[in-house]
C-alpha cells in the first residue's frame, strides 16, 4: 500500500517552483535586460558632452537611466578606489585613470580625446591680458586648478615650459570651480581648458597661447571591474567611442584622436 503524503509535502514542488520564477525577475543589475541605471563617473570638464550623449543612450535604451558624477578626477578616482559604486569612468588625465587600474578596479582604458589649456578672462579684459607670461604680473589676480587635479597640472606644465611664474590668489578643485571665478569677476584670469571658454558661452574670452601645445591632456575611459550595469556600461563606453560621440566631443572643442 502507498503511504499518503500530508498536505505540505504535496504543495512543496509548486511553492519552489513559484519561488524560483520569482528569483529569475530580481537582482535587476545582473542581467542587461535588468539594469536600470548606469552610473558614470566623468570629469568636470566632460560636463555638456556627456550630459548630451547621456540623454542620446537613454532614448535609445528606454527604462534605463544615465547617472552622472562629475567633478575633479582626483577626487573621483579615490572614490572608486574606496568602493564608490560606478560602472564608468572617465578622467582627465591618465595618472588620475592610473589611480584606479593600479588599483584593479578597471582595465584597458581607452583615449578617447584630448583637450587643451586656454587662458580665460572676462569678456571685457579689464587686466588687458594677452599673453601667459602678463600672469606673472601682481597685479593679475589668476586663479589656476590645484595641481593635484588634471587642469592644475597641466597648468604647472605649460607655465613651467614658458618660464613664467603666477602666484595664484585661489586654487580649485576643478575646472568648473575655477572658470568660475572669472565669470564672476573675482579674478581677472585663469588656465582652464579651451572647451569650459566654449561651453561658457561668451561669458568668458578664451586667449590661446602657445605653450598649451606641451600640456595637452589625453581623457582616458574604462568600465569599471565590479561595473553593476555590465553590458549597458560598456555600451554606453561604445557610444562615447563611436562616430556619433566623437562628434559631439569635437563640436564642444575637443581634440578627437
Amino acid at each position: 500500500m502507498f503511504r499518503r503524503l500530508p498536505r505540505w509535502a504535496l504543495a512543496m514542488p509548486l511553492v519552489l517552483a513559484i519561488a524560483g520564477l520569482s528569483g529569475c525577475g530580481s537582482g535587476g543589475s545582473a542581467t542587461s535586460e535588468g539594469v536600470k541605471e548606469v552610473n558614470v563617473f566623468a570629469a568636470a570638464s566632460l560636463t555638456g558632452t556627456f550630459t548630451e550623449l547621456g540623454k542620446t543612450f537613454e532614448a535609445a535604451h528606454p527604462g534605463t537611466t544615465v547617472r552622472f558624477n562629475f567633478g575633479s578626477s582626483a577626487t573621483l578616482a579615490q572614490q572608486i578606489t574606496q568602493g564608490a559604486p560606478a560602472d564608468v569612468f572617465a578622467a582627465a588625465s591618465p595618472a588620475t585613470m592610473k589611480i584606479v587600474t593600479d588599483a584593479s578596479a578597471a582595465s584597458a582604458p581607452v583615449t578617447f580625446v584630448r583637450n587643451k589649456l586656454q587662458i580665460a578672462v572676462p569678456a571685457g579684459n579689464p587686466a588687458k591680458v594677452d599673453r601667459l607670461q602678463d600672469l606673472a604680473d601682481p597685479k593679475v589676480k589668476v586663479a589656476l586648478c590645484a595641481e593635484q587635479v588634471p587642469c592644475g597640472a597641466a597648468a604647472v606644465k605649460a607655465l613651467g615650459a614658458a618660464g613664467v611664474k603666477v602666484t595664484p590668489v585661489t586654487l580649485e578643485q576643478d575646472v568648473k570651480a575655477t572658470l568660475t571665478k572669472v565669470e564672476l569677476g573675482e579674478v581677472d584670469a585663469a588656465l582652464v581648458y579651451k572647451t569650459d571658454v566654449i561651453a561658457s558661452a561668451g561669458k568668458v574670452r578664451g586667449i590661446d597661447f602657445p605653450e598649451a601645445g606641451q600640456a595637452i591632456n589625453d581623457y582616458p575611459i574604462a568600465v569599471l571591474a565590479k561595473a553593476p550595469a555590465g553590458g549597458p556600461a560598456e555600451e554606453f563606453v561604445d557610444l562615447v567611442l563611436s562616430r556619433q560621440g566623437k562628434d559631439v566631443f569635437a563640436k564642444a572643442g575637443f581634440e578627437v584622436p
